[in-house]
């Protein structure tokens, strides 16, 4: 009933606990997850049942629904410590809370932590997901564990000293503890089994080599809706006047648009991975995106992009490969997606999409070549309210169609043609 799933990335812990909810019989559920996964939660249930479903945005909340979605971010609208009697969470009576991403409520003085805490108190079924390892830093999981009531949590300072390497120091005339640390993570692992289950990629034999992942999300943007009503008023003007190829160039601006505000959802992905200590590459097709991710992580990435020169870009490649504080590495989809090996990563993130399947292909497979020892996992984020998932749907289509991925790096007029008669059906 309380209970941590800390399944590596790409295991599917999303489906399996859709699966085990329906199993347990719980009648109305919580799910609290990162605003980017809101609408893939949405979508895995429908897979799985014809239940109701609501997502939470905004102030708008309803308790309807058999399941409620709702991101971490707005739970205070929703909830106040102080006014429990006024709490429309408290009144659902949810006897299942599934917290996605449960790493974010590592730090227990943290708010979102204390009203996180706040709500499960009295639920009878709490399940924490994350694919952060348990090892990294014993102390980040105490509050976790906690939560689904291990017995190692009885005593915070025992747990600090025997599995944090904890310790006191004086600063002026306070006591302060170091709880950085780690130590005896055998133990850990072994006394935390009854309510922790994590299996890595390399256990799991039946596993594909490259794991592709959309992460459907919803754009909310006015910008963007101008941008496509000009564009299809010039495309019914202009009707057979024009080729499509110009046609398909017009869509720039758009497609600009849609690169520019998945950043912070691509973020939020990147911000996953490296909770977990891992390597990342990002790829994206615009400038403005790439220059906005490097302005974001800094020391933390390199670029690689049509602007550099041959040395610039192997210097680029060699520190991602070698040196262990480059976590992240950025490129233009064109600029960087052939000819280098970039294995020192296992998940890949496509910002944006192009119009070319062999473009993301390659791409992909900067990670996926020789060298590589674990499975591959590919994220495409994707604003399912745009083009943007006409132009994912298409090629995915398109992407086993060998004249397309053979060919010479342009896309072929049936793609275009696809493509604006798609657009314009909408």
């Amino acid at each position: 009933k309380k209970f941590i799933l800390a399944d590596d990335m790409g295991l599917g812990k999303t489906t399996s606990t859709i699966i085990a909810a329906l199993e347990s019989g719980s009648k109305k559920v919580l799910i609290i997850c990162p605003a980017t996964l809101k609408i893939n939660w949405k979508r895995e249930i429908e897979n799985y049942s014809d239940k109701p479903v609501y997502i939470a945005e905004g102030k708008n909340f309803s308790t309807d629904a058999d399941f409620v979605i709702i991101n971490y971010d707005i739970i205070k609208n929703f909830h106040d410590t102080k006014k429990k009697g006024e709490s429309q969470i408290l009144d659902a009576n949810f006897d299942l809370v599934v917290v996605d991403e449960a790493h974010y409520i590592k730090n227990a003085t943290a708010q979102r932590t204390k009203l996180i805490n706040d709500i499960i108190k009295n639920t009878e079924r709490i399940w924490l997901l994350t694919g952060t390892p348990m090892t990294s830093r014993p102390i980040n999981f105490y509050n976790l564990l906690k939560i689904v009531k291990s017995p190692l949590t009885i005593n915070w300072k025992t747990y600090v000293i025997r599995y944090c390497k904890g310790y006191q120091f004086r600063v002026g005339g306070r006591k302060i503890w170091n709880t950085s640390g780690a130590s005896n993570l055998n133990e850990l692992r072994d006394q935390t089994k009854a309510v922790v289950l994590r299996r890595l990629k390399t256990d799991v034999l039946d596993l594909p080599e490259k794991i592709i992942s959309p992460v459907w999300l919803e754009m909310k943007s006015s910008f963007y809706d101008d941008e496509l009503t000009e564009f299809l008023k010039i495309t019914e003007e202009q009707k057979t006047k024009e080729s499509i190829t110009v046609t398909l160039n017009r869509l720039m601006r758009l497609r600009q648009l849609i690169a520019i505000d998945k950043v912070e959802h691509t973020c939020e992905l990147i911000d996953n991975v490296l909770e977990q200590d891992r390597k990342v590459i990002v790829f994206t097709n615009f400038t403005v995106s790439l220059d906005m991710l490097r302005e974001k992580y800094k020391k933390k990435c390199v670029v690689l992009d049509g602007r550099m020169s041959k040395d610039g870009r192997q210097q680029a490649v060699d520190r991602f490969q070698n040196d262990p504080k480059v976590k992240i590495f950025i490129g233009n989809i064109k600029a960087a997606g052939v000819g280098i090996t970039l294995t020192a990563a296992d998940v890949v993130i496509m910002n944006d999409l192009s119009f070319v399947p062999a473009d993301h292909s390659q791409a992909e497979d900067r990670a996926y070549r020789f060298g590589q020892k674990n499975s591959v996992l590919v994220y495409y984020p994707v604003f399912e309210n745009t083009i943007e998932m006409t132009i994912y749907n298409i090629l995915q289509k398109k992407k086993n169609v060998i004249d397309q991925v053979m060919g010479d790096g342009e896309y072929s007029e049936t793609f275009g043609s696809e493509l604006i008669k798609s657009i314009g059906k909408k």
